[in-house]
């Protein structure tokens, strides 16, 4: 009896439907039966954000079929959600395939009936959240797999208030692609006749205009930033992405004007050919930007991913050492300056909030509440600070005041409801300048606050388990974890367990008990120690890995990376166990 697998790979290359190109590749694996199996066991799944995987022929793959499924699911899920005629408004960044699925993708919804504006050239994802509300679209796409291997692209989906689909949305679009059964059915106008029906919009820099003034507004000390502008020198890597010239534009308008772009990083480059990943949180992609800051003597660097939604910081230490910023740290630099910026401006809120993820540094926290600023913890995803930006401002019960991760995310203001990059280089490079006009670096901030609030530090570990079994393995690891009480470590115990999927917090003392969690369900646990230690695991929602996350606070820097490496090997050594 043929395997689910086979049987879907030999339909591929019978069915009149699947084009020559498609059919080529498929035989040209007809004798690698491991790859025919990954290719075709499933359908490429639809999450809480959209598809994401290798761009190749088959189910289980990214391509202009399973685009268009999902489009056809998310078509059918509007016109059942929605009695008046809905736009959606649809970007794509510098991957392989990203222009042409963004109109595969336009051209589907043509078909449905449904008016899809396009941009005309690669966008970042933020603007693609702002363009949301802006043109009154019921939802938005944006064709990225963000800071992923070149391999890979992928179908992010949001909704009519600018943030990424919540769960119950996710879950009616995940039910409408899955009554999709005939492929050959989903029909796709051709471009021409799109134009003419006006189904199919191509937008103009106005819309580049307006978002980059919102971008602007969120501006603390433009005024300090001319000042040291003659002095003061940035250096910038979009790292091949889309970043490039809205972030150099938001740095030039508030006043920026030594602002050195890496030149081999500068162009949108499909296979990132400088770098083997293109992650602002990988050191190594910061090589070429590093070389560049040391010959023109940079006073900080700021790289974008390609889709311009994270942004890394490297600043020079007491020794004069270019070091990479972590997410935390940079988030609690900002924290700092935003409060301290409004707070001098007279302008911080009694309601004011921070919003950050469960496995985002306390230090944030720490210092929001010494400017008597509440902070709030939602599940890992921006989109989960997207929904309470939305929440706070229906409400008034809270003002939005930032929001951040630890994987480099930030949002300053409210006119997007996702992370950016943009606004983000913005006030890294403007916070830089306000400490340089005081005579110190950004490192030398980052000292002071360790030293005022607490030598917080954080660590992140990831094992990688591709494939199906990898999958299984990683579902395993959380079976074990959730249904097993850790041992003590050293001279710590756990001292409370939350299980983010069963919503409950339970602590090992009989005294208190269990405890309910108002988060929505995650595959998420995290286990809090008696000296403040957190320990959390999570399998990443984009990649086939499983991610320990780690914090620690410290009476030194030295005790702190101590205390960091010890957590983190215990909780590998009893991955190994298991």
């Amino acid at each position: 009896m043929q395997s689910v697998a086979l049987t879907n790979y030999n339909k591929w290359l019978i069915e009149p439907y699947f084009d020559e190109y498609t059919k080529n590749e498929l035989l040209a694996l007809r004798d690698n039966e491991k790859e025919i199996e990954d290719r075709f066991y499933k359908e490429l799944e639809f999450g809480t954000a959209g598809i994401r995987g290798i761009i190749g022929a088959g189910t289980n793959r990214m391509n202009k079929y399973t685009i268009r499924k999902a489009t056809q699911g998310l078509a059918d899920y509007i016109k059942s959600n929605s009695k008046e005629a809905r736009t959606v408004v649809i970007a794509y960044d510098s991957r392989r395939m990203s222009k042409d699925f963004a109109h595969e993708t336009a051209l589907v919804l043509g078909a449905n009936g449904i008016k899809a504006y396009i941009f005309k050239e690669l966008r970042a994802t933020p603007e693609l959240s702002f363009a949301i509300r802006y043109l009154n679209c019921i939802s938005g796409i944006m064709i990225t797999a963000s800071h992923n291997p070149k391999e890979y692209n992928g179908y992010k989906v949001y909704w009519e208030d600018g943030a990424q689909i919540a769960t119950e949305i996710a879950e009616g679009i995940t039910k409408a692609i899955d009554n999709v059964k005939d492929l050959g059915s989903i029909e796709a106008l051709d471009e021409s006749t799109a134009k003419d029906k006006g189904l199919l919009i191509y937008l103009d820099e106005k819309l580049d205009d307006a978002y980059i003034e919102e971008v602007k507004k969120q501006s603390l000390r433009a005024d300090i930033v001319k000042g040291v502008s003659d002095s003061f020198r940035v250096v910038f890597t979009p790292l091949h992405g889309t970043g490039n010239i809205p972030v150099r534009r938001a740095l030039k308008e508030i006043g920026f004007k030594n602002v050195f772009v890496v030149p081999e990083q500068e162009l949108p480059d499909t296979e990132f050919s400088t770098v083997k990943y293109p992650n602002p949180e990988d050191k190594n992609a910061f090589s070429l930007a590093i070389e560049l800051a040391k010959e023109r003597n940079a006073h900080i660097i700021i790289g974008t991913d390609p889709d311009c939604d994270r942004v890394g910081a490297v600043v020079r230490d007491s020794s004069g050492e270019y070091i990479v910023l972590t997410g935390n740290q940079t988030g609690a630099l900002l924290v700092n300056y935003i409060l301290e910026g409004l707070k001098e401006k007279n302008r911080l809120p009694q309601n004011g909030v921070i919003i950050k993820t469960i496995v985002t540094s306390e230090m944030g926290a720490n210092i929001a509440r010494y400017y008597g600023i509440d902070t709030l913890n939602v599940l890992t995803g921006f989109k989960y600070i997207g929904e309470k930006i939305k929440q706070f401002e229906e409400t008034k019960e809270k003002t939005f005041l930032f929001g951040y991760e630890e994987s480099y995310g930030y949002l300053a203001g409210t006119y997007a409801r996702d992370k950016d990059a943009v606004v983000a280089s913005m006030l890294i490079c403007e916070m830089a300048a306000y400490y340089y006009s005081k005579g110190l670096s950004l490192y030398d901030a980052l000292m002071e606050l360790y030293k005022t609030h607490g030598y917080f530090l954080e660590g992140l570990s990831s094992i990688t388990l591709a494939g199906k079994e990898g999958i299984e393995k990683i579902q395993s690891i959380m079976t074990y974890f959730r249904n097993n009480i850790l041992d003590p470590m050293a001279n710590k115990r756990v001292l409370y367990v939350e299980d983010y999927s069963r919503q409950r917090r339970t602590h090992i003392s009989a005294f208190k008990g269990i405890e309910k969690i108002k988060l929505p369900k995650s595959n998420v646990i995290k286990f809090i120690l008696d000296d403040g230690t957190w320990i959390c695991l999570r399998p990443s929602g984009t990649e086939p890995k499983l991610k320990i996350y780690c914090g620690v606070k410290g009476n030194s820097m030295d005790n702190s990376k101590e205390e960091l490496a010890k957590a983190i090997n215990w909780m590998e050594d009893k991955l190994k166990e298991i």
